[in-house]
């Protein structure tokens, strides 16, 4: 049922946004409004994300790395309806296995037997799950604050919260397994995985400004072409973005 309405749901996107996902042909929605608000953004990092970026990353490595590993193994919630949405029943139970081994042997997630084990928590959301119904990425533009983005991504990162268990258990307050939290847990794990991703990011991101010409369309490239890997489950992808100023 959940795929078939996903098909439907996918035919009228492919209508509305008339694009293929060839991240080369990819059109601004609106550049000149995009590149305020990528500025205003770089402002609000330098002012803000920067120096708590920085912070974080001279935390002790336990503390570092435990922080990490629990939010990466909340987030791998939102992978398995995806797997489930795509009909990919290997990284299923991968996902399944690790979550149920970090959280139970690694402590609420603090630490990642499951790697060790060998299985992997692949990361896979709404947005990935449209593309591989075949959903064109529809034109590109940045959002203040949550940055680079397409009408797709944008779109899944909507439905992100109605088919993500953590979302379910805490903004919507509803008990899982006998857990339940608030909206506050919510955001407060979801602002913590962004820092992470920062602070992981951090000298990438200084050698990629010392060395491009255009900063916007540097980021943008290496956005898209991180969505598309990740769509057709590339080897390529990663957590973060990997050696941004290559």
């Amino acid at each position: 049922m959940f795929k078939k309405n996903l098909k439907k749901i996918a035919s009228i996107l492919t209508i509305v946004i008339l694009s293929t996902s060839n991240a080369h042909t990819i059109e601004e929605c609106f550049e000149n409004t995009s590149r305020a608000i990528f500025k205003f953004n770089m402002a609000f990092d330098n002012a803000i994300l920067e120096p708590i970026a920085k912070g974080y990353n001279k935390l002790p490595d336990p503390i570092k790395s435990g922080t990490s590993n629990f939010t990466s193994n909340i987030g791998t919630l939102l992978s398995i309806p995806n797997n489930i949405l795509q009909g990919n029943f290997q990284q299923l139970g991968h996902s399944v296995g690790s979550f149920a081994v970090n959280t139970s042997v690694g402590i609420l997630g603090l630490f990642n037997p499951a790697k060790k084990m060998g299985l992997k928590a692949y990361k896979e959301d709404v947005g990935q799950t449209l593309g591989s119904y075949g959903i064109g990425t529809g034109c590109y533009f940045v959002l203040p604050i949550l940055g680079p983005t397409t009408v797709r991504d944008s779109f899944g990162l909507l439905a992100d919260s109605f088919v993500d268990p953590f979302a379910h258990v805490t903004i919507r307050e509803r008990e899982l397994l006998g857990a339940s939290g608030s909206a506050l847990d919510y955001f407060t794990v979801r602002g913590t995985t962004a820092l992470d991703f920062r602070a992981d990011n951090d000298k990438n991101l200084e050698n990629l400004e010392k060395n491009s010409l255009d900063l916007y369309s540097s980021l943008k490239s290496i956005y898209l072409q991180d969505r598309e890997n990740k769509i057709i489950n590339s080897t390529d992808t990663q957590d973060d973005w990997g050696d941004l100023d290559n």
